[in-house]
């Protein structure tokens, strides 16, 4: 494990040399990977905790809930008893009314006032996944931690990706290689940071009421998971649209001009992928394509900026050509 840096292009190794780099990108790929997944395990009640956030508060039913009324309504009846029974016994050994009976009764009523507003109308807490079977928690937990892990070391997972293809590369594409290898995982993360707080929340929330008077809904753990896990992984890759535009902008096969003449077709293509996720529901389209077609726009503007970059370095390298052929005469 001695290869730690991108060979340069010009450097020159056997096909050993690039197998012991590979391996050496693959240990180490796979050493982060399982100390974040040991950091993820520990912290994994967080975690879940988060997941958890998309699902609605509701009050509490069964047993619990019982207990909780049972226990404030005994208060309630406590208090109000005790003042009740002083002030009796203190009419019961006077003639006359003295001012303790009225302190009393003040009293009384002060603690049915108090005990009225301990006692709750409901109790919201946030709802919890079902998990069925021994072992399905375990499980379950395993997964969530393992796509957390997955996510916190795609930066490094990526550089090492880049640091073994670099050689291969020239010094213009190294020059259009290293943003796109920067900018994935910003865009990656942007993509789960978006589908976190503003998709998953109304589509958990449409597809649990969705005929909700006509279901016990009780949500398992697992398929809720992988719901949310998919969607925030599938909206994070469609993010990496610009970058993929950029790519065959490069090969050309596409053109700035292709893309603003095809916008259309572009969207209704775009509808359909999104409509291919898992999980998909219309609140769901609706907050997934809407950002997806303004990347698409916004690939539409980057790629204008190239090409015009790439036309002035073109004529500014024709012009000195020029000027050489023009001295060379």
């Amino acid at each position: 494990m001695t290869v730690l840096r991108p060979i340069r292009h010009e450097d020159r190794l056997s096909i050993v040399d690039h197998l012991d780099e590979l391996r050496t990108r693959i240990i180490i790929s796979g050493l982060a990977l399982a100390v974040v997944f040991c950091l993820c395990f520990w912290q994994n009640g967080p975690l879940i905790n988060s997941l958890n956030r998309a699902l609605p508060k509701t009050p509490p039913t069964g047993l619990a809930a019982t207990q909780k009324l049972d226990v404030a309504i005994r208060d309630v009846f406590e208090n109000v008893s005790k003042s009740l029974n002083a002030a009796a016994q203190g009419l019961a050994q006077a003639q006359n009314v003295p001012p303790s009976v009225s302190t009393n009764i003040h009293g009384a009523s002060s603690a049915l006032a108090a005990g009225a507003k301990q006692l709750p109308k409901s109790f919201p807490t946030q709802e919890k996944p079902l998990t069925i079977g021994v072992g399905e928690s375990f499980t379950t937990t395993l997964t969530v931690v393992g796509y957390f892990a997955i996510l916190f070391t795609l930066p490094l997972l990526l550089y090492q990706l880049y640091a073994y293809v670099i050689p291969a590369l020239s010094r213009e594409e190294r020059k259009v290689a290293l943003p796109s290898m920067l900018a994935a995982p910003v865009l990656f993360l942007a993509g789960v940071v978006f589908s976190y707080f503003e998709v998953l929340p109304p589509a958990v929330h449409f597809l649990q009421g969705y005929n909700s008077q006509h279901f016990q809904i009780m949500v398992q753990a697992k398929s809720y998971y992988r719901f949310e896990i998919f969607v925030m992984m599938g909206i994070g890759l469609a993010f990496q649209v610009p970058l993929l535009l950029l790519a065959l902008q490069k090969v050309g096969l596409i053109t700035a001009r292709s893309l603003t003449l095809n916008w259309r077709y572009a969207t209704l293509v775009i509808t359909i992928i999104v409509a291919a996720l898992p999980g998909v529901d219309p609140v769901t389209m609706i907050f997934e394509t809407l950002p997806l077609v303004l990347l698409y726009l916004a690939s539409i503007v980057l790629l204008k900026a190239v090409e015009s970059r790439a036309a002035r370095r073109a004529a500014k390298t024709a012009a000195a050509g020029v000027d050489g052929d023009l001295d060379a005469a």
